[in-house]
């Protein structure tokens, strides 16, 4: 079973094929070729999801998969949401996201925060929406060096470290990307009927 993921984060897609069964086949945007970046203009993570798996599907024709995750801080009224990727502008710098982020929460005693993955599977015509959400809190300053955009500020309850100071094997099973891929890969396995080359 081939399915295209609809990024072109090697982050992400690091983590996904760690919980792929080896039934399934990742094909990434470069193997199709696929080398343009994917608009993603949509008010809300879901509307983002659906965008990215919508692009790949109208203008490659194939069976895939899209994700698209925000961060969500309760004293901040969820911010930075859909917008987590380019919090601190266009440059889409992860060390400039994270320090906006601590400044704004400088003065919070309310550190709560969640974060949200929403997937989109689109096949045969039809569209499945999947979600994951992992709450924590956000720390007062970065520790960690392993996964990707805010895991060194964002610790996960029931843990003592960031996600960037977790195993990848294990940040990516507990995530919010974890339990979003493992609720598609449920469907998939059920679903085997489907003819996933469209």
């Amino acid at each position: 079973m081939e399915l295209v993921f609809a990024s072109n984060n090697p982050n992400k897609v690091k983590e996904i094929q760690l919980l792929l069964p080896p039934t399934i086949t990742l094909l990434r945007l470069s193997d199709i070729g696929c080398e343009e970046d994917i608009p993603e203009t949509a008010a809300t993570i879901e509307g983002n999801a659906i965008q990215k798996a919508n692009y790949i599907t109208e203008k490659y024709g194939l069976a895939c998969f899209a994700d698209d995750t925000g961060l969500e801080v309760e004293a901040l009224a969820n911010e930075p949401g859909v917008y987590s990727a380019r919090y601190a502008g266009l440059q889409r710098n992860a060390e400039d996201n994270m320090q906006k982020l601590l400044d704004n929460l400088q003065n919070q005693s309310n550190r709560k925060a969640q974060f949200k993955t929403v997937i989109c599977l689109q096949m045969k015509g039809q569209q499945f929406l999947f979600e994951g959400i992992v709450k924590g809190e956000i720390t007062t300053e970065k520790h960690g060096h392993e996964g990707f955009g805010y895991d060194p500020v964002f610790q996960p309850v029931g843990y003592k470290e960031t996600f960037a100071q977790l195993p990848l094997a294990l940040k990516a099973k507990i995530s919010h990307r974890g339990q979003a891929v493992a609720k598609l890969i449920e469907f998939l396995t059920k679903r085997n009927d489907f003819d996933l080359q469209n």
